[in-house]
Order: structure tokens, then sequence, then C-alpha cells
């Protein structure tokens, strides 16, 4: 079997289209190291793919024509066996009535050929909200202002941002990936190049608020100098705050308060195993200062036995307590954040975001070497947006990996970022249908698109939105595979309309009955300009002046500017303002509508540029004023004029 064909039979489709209409064809080194990379497996001859089974509709799969009948098949639950049969024709019709979860179904065939996939028995949507329509504000938490953080935002900070909304009507904040990055790197502050998606980002803990912390002198000394930059010195804050946490750790391992050492059991209990094992490769990666593919042979592969007994040791019990104290202290932080948003009455509270992939020597690559591959990394095409293609650096689930470990990391992964969340977004959801992977070693534009398990996926989403009674919005923007914001909408997951990307073959911004009702919309998202940038060619300035092309001319962006005019007229609005933007908006079906903080400030810049890393204060920039500010540098009663047919009452 030649390469090519061997990766078509393994679902990796090596020529596309890019998103300039040329056709791309992966050279065979590069397809090498993808095969490579991607774990062993089989090729079925009785079912190509994971069962999926929804709850309320009849469901039936066809069998393969190298299946030889009569095929029996059992599904199993653990040691329970949940139902079993015989076909005698090309098609299963499953039982009505089986658990939700997901199962295994074992397969024989009258050659004696045994095969083993998951069966996935899902609700037959994903959760739709208890609301109507309602709006919510997106911030960059480390860039919220106020007199009392640390330089950058926090999880205090995040409930008087609750707060303000909640004041101008809103029903939620909604926040870039709270994940947890790496301590002892803390200038490598993208929240989408994780450590770990499973955990929270310990600099967005408030110290001050954990009970047994007492702070001195010498360090409320040097907050007044963190407090007045204009950008978050990530170095600066770490080099405090973990001196902090770890004073705080102290303190409470000295005398825990009445029944804090109680929640703090119970919270490693919840997390168990996962927890135990994020605490312990931290341990083991500041003991080594090495990736951990090159630590010692008992290491490289997760190992409860060696992570009880690394909790177990003198010289490393209390640091694996330290990495427990700190996550069960943010995720305390952040429930009493969704807590006050129940409490005030807002319909979504936190809406949280999900990065596409994680950092491949971080915990999640360690954790999951079957499902995630740290050789491929998650990127894109070359589109006219980014005309040599994106490799964003990161390592991504694959779908013989998942299929082995019945989509456990993918569940808890969704979990974690439900569990203290009313919507979630989910970055680049087409990785949920396929992924662009480029091998390590190669540019963006020699990469592969490789199928991923959709349905599956999608059942496994629901499964979790349900449990957790959180919308799920899929960030679909870009080239769009054929069917598939049918296929997600279908599974009751939500669209993410860009306002300024929704226009016709001929420019003009489509009309507000054009939106989905099941979609948030937004002007824009912290990769694109703001609004003020956009209107004053800010970004076109700015990405020029770095070299980078930006996929637009001077005079595409007036035609722009007056086809804006244009819809906004045949809407009778006759301005041209942001609170206008947000008023067409608002009158669109989509149920969830998103204004940017930076524009409601009327800020220039955006809080990221794809594609830089040094060239620009990516993940940075800090808001020129301070949250108690926001209500006189904000119009609150052009905000409500504009929002008032989605807010609350």
């Amino acid at each position: 079997m030649d390469l090519y064909t061997k990766a078509k039979t393994l679902g990796i489709q090596t020529e596309y289209i890019d998103g300039s209409g040329h056709l791309r064809v992966t050279t065979p080194e590069a397809l090498t190291v993808i095969l490579d990379a991607l774990p062993p497996s089989a090729p079925r001859r009785i079912v190509a793919d994971p069962v999926v089974i929804r709850t309320g509709r009849a469901a039936s799969t066809a069998l393969s024509e190298a299946a030889q009948l009569p095929v029996r098949w059992t599904i199993m639950h653990g040691a329970t066996r949940l139902a079993q049969g015989e076909a005698h024709e090309r098609s299963v019709v499953w039982p009505t009535g089986l658990p939700e979860g997901v199962h295994r179904l074992q397969f024989s065939d009258a050659l004696g050929a045994n095969e083993e996939v998951p069966v996935l028995v899902a609700p037959e949507k994903a959760f739709g909200g208890e609301f109507d329509r309602c709006w919510v504000i997106a911030a960059q938490l480390y860039g919220v202002r106020s007199a009392r953080n640390w330089g950058i935002g926090d999880f205090t900070d995040l409930q008087h941002l609750l707060e303000f909304a909640h004041s101008v009507g809103a029903d939620g904040i909604g926040l870039n990936p709270l994940h947890a990055l790496f301590d002892d790197r803390p200038g490598d502050c993208s929240p989408y190049s994780p450590n770990s998606r499973q955990f929270l980002n310990a600099l967005y803990v408030d110290v001050e608020q954990i009970p047994e912390y007492r702070i001195d002198a010498e360090t409320q000394g040097a907050l007044a100098r963190l407090r007045t930059h204009d950008m978050v010195d990530y170095v600066g804050v770490a080099a405090l705050k973990w001196p902090a946490l770890r004073a705080a750790f102290a303190a409470f391992k000295a005398n825990p308060g009445l029944g804090r050492w109680q929640d703090f059991e119970a919270y490693r209990s919840e997390h168990g195993a996962l927890l135990s094992r994020f605490a312990a490769f931290e341990t083991m990666r500041h003991t080594f200062n090495l990736p951990w593919w090159e630590w010692p042979d008992e290491w490289r592969q997760p190992n409860d036995a060696a992570c009880a007994r690394l909790r177990r040791a003198r010289e490393t019990a209390t640091e694996v307590e330290f990495v427990e104290f700190v996550q069960w202290t943010a995720d305390r932080q952040l429930a009493a954040c969704q807590a006050l948003a129940h409490k005030l009455g807002m319909r979504v509270g936190l809406y949280l975001d999900v990065a596409v992939g994680v950092q491949s020597d971080g915990f999640d690559a360690w954790n999951e070497q079957v499902a995630i591959s740290r050789h491929l990394g998650v990127g894109a095409p070359p589109d006219p947006l980014n005309t040599a293609g994106q490799d964003w650096g990161l390592a991504g689930f694959n779908a013989a990996g998942l299929e082995q470990r019945a989509f456990v990391p993918f569940k808890q992964m969704l979990r974690a970022a439900m569990r203290h969340a009313g919507a979630i977004r989910l970055d680049h959801a087409f990785g949920l249908k396929r992924l662009y992977l480029v091998p390590r070693g190669f540019g963006p534009a020699n990469g592969a698109y490789v199928l991923m398990p959709f349905e599956a996926l999608l059942a496994a989403t629901a499964q979790e939105s349900v449990a957790s009674r959180c919308v799920v919005i899929g960030e679909d923007l870009g080239t769009v595979p054929e069917g598939f914001r049918e296929q997600m909408n279908g599974w009751g997951i939500w669209s993410y309309l860009v306002m300024m990307f929704e226009r016709d073959d001929h420019g003009a911004f489509r009309n507000a009955d054009h939106y989905l009702p099941d979609a948030l919309v937004a002007f824009n998202t912290h990769d694109l300009s703001t609004y003020a940038g956009w209107r004053s060619f800010s970004d076109l300035k700015t990405k020029r002046a770095l070299g980078i092309d930006p996929g637009e001319t001077d005079q595409g962006r007036w035609d722009a500017l007056g086809e804006l005019d244009a819809v906004l007229g045949h809407h009778d609005i006759h301005k041209n303002d942001l609170y206008s933007v947000v008023g067409f908006m608002a009158r669109t079906k989509s149920r969830i509508l998103v204004v940017a903080m930076e524009d409601l400030l009327g800020l220039v810049d955006q809080p990221n540029i794809p594609g830089t890393v040094y060239e620009h204060p990516n993940w940075k920039r800090r808001l020129p004023v301070s949250l108690a500010q926001l209500g006189s540098a904000i119009d609150i009663e052009a905000l409500k004029r504009a929002t008032r047919e989605r807010s609350r009452g």
C-alpha cells in the first residue's frame, strides 16, 4: 500500500483547496511524519465509525460489505451487558431505552472477525438555554484595572464586572480561556496556548481573598508599581503572586479555617486521579526542567502508583499539595463568580472559551499521549487573511486515540470548561469534523486535513452540555466544510456569527433577518480589529507595518464602510457609531449578542494580531480606565437604548 493510499484509509485528506481557491497537495515527507505521529489503528471490516444513538430517535447502523453475515453484537458498559442481538441483514436497528453514556459495542461475524467500537447514547440535542434573547459583555480579564488588583485582572474583578454588566442590562461576561498556563514561563501569556484545559490559570486568583493570607509591606510597595503599567507585566505579577500563594498555603497548612480543610479534601476527592496527576506533573516539570519526553523513563507516561509515591515522599509531598491548593483556590473563586451571576438573575453568567489545542510539553499532552500527538501542530491552511497559512503550535486530539480512550479526554475537557459556565465557545469548531495538522519542522502550507469522528464528538458534546446545563457555541469562522453547520446546528450547537464577515458575494452586509436564532452574534472577535480600529483603518496600517498582508485594500475598507451605512439605513438607523451597530445586531434573531469592552471604550488596538508573537503586545494591554470608572467612560444610556429589546426586564 503506497503512502497516499494508506493515508486515505486513515481519514487523511492529502489534497485540499485552500481559502484562495488553490489546490494544495501534502508532500510525501510531511505525510510520512503525520502517519508516524498517529496511534496505530487497524482498519475495521464490520463497522467503520463509532455508533451514535440519540435518545427518542430510531437508530440503525449499516454493516460493511466485508462483514460476513450473520453478525452478532453486544453492548457492554464495564462488566454489564446492556443489550445483544444478531443481524442477518446489512443493518442493525438499535434497541430503545439504552442508558445515556459511552459504552462498548462488540461485533463478531460468521468468519470469526471480532471488532469493538464505542457506542455513544446521547440526548437528542445539547442544552438550549432558558432564555429568548440576551446580550453579554466580552472582556479580557487580564486587562481589567482596579485599585486593588495586582496589576492583572482577577476573579474578584470578575465579580465586579458581573455587577457592572447586570447594572446595564447584560446577562453575563464573556472571557477568553481561563486554562492553566506555565507558572515558570509567565511571559508565555496567550490564553490559547495552555498547559492544560483541565485546570485554571492561577494568576487570576485574588490572593488577598484567601482567608489565611496576610499581605506584607514589601509586597504592598511592589504592587504600586505594577498597578501603574499600561501593559500587564506578567513576569512582575508572577514574581509577587506565586510567593504570596505559597505563603497563603503555608498559613493554611498551619491553621486552616473552619471547614476549609474539609472543603479542600472534598475538592481533591472530586477531581481524583486527574488532579493528582496534574500536581505530580507540575512537581516533576519543576524538578527536571526538561520537556516530559526527556524525563526519566518512570515519568514519561502517567503512572498513578508513581504519583502516589510522590505524594508520600518527604521531599515532594508539600509541593504536590501546594499545586492542589492553588487549583482548589482558583476553582472556588471562579465558582463564586458564577454563583453571583445566578444570584443577580443573569441568564448566562460566565461565557467561557475553550482553546483548540494545548502546548505539546504541557500536562494534557503528557496525560493523553494516545489521544494527543506532540508531533503535530493544529493550524489552518492559507486563506485571504493569512496567506502563508497558520501553525498555532498546539497539539490537538486525534480520532483513533479518542476512540481508543472512549472519548474520555474530550468529555473531561468539556466538563472542566462547563463547570462554572452558562455558555462555552469551542474555538475552531471545525476541529470536531477535521483538523488541519502541520507536522513539526514543516511550514503551515504543508499540512493535511485529518478527519475526526464528527457525529461522535457532537454526541459527546450534547451529553456534557445537558449534564452541565451549558449552552455550546461552535466558532465556525473560515472555510466551512460542506454540511458542517447544518449537522452542528442539528445537534443544538450554536453558530458564531461575526457581523464583519456576514456579507454577500458583492460585499453587502446581510440584513438582520439573515442571522440564525441559535447563534451568537458579535461585530468582531479578539483576533480582529476593534470597531474604532476598523473605522480608522488602524488594523490595516498596523498589519502592513508588521509585514503582514491584511487581506484587504484601503479601497476595500472604504467600500465596506459604505456597505455598513447602507445596511444600517435599510433598517432605519441613520448613524454609524458603535451603538448604531449594536442596535442593529440587537434586532437579529440570534439569541446571544456579544459587545466587546474594547468597543464600548472606543479603543483602537485589538487584543491579539494572529501571526505575531513578540511584534505586537498580544494579550497584554490593560484597559485605560479602572472598573470604578466604567460607568463614566461608557455612554450607558446609549448602550441601554441599543440593547433594550434583549435586556432583562
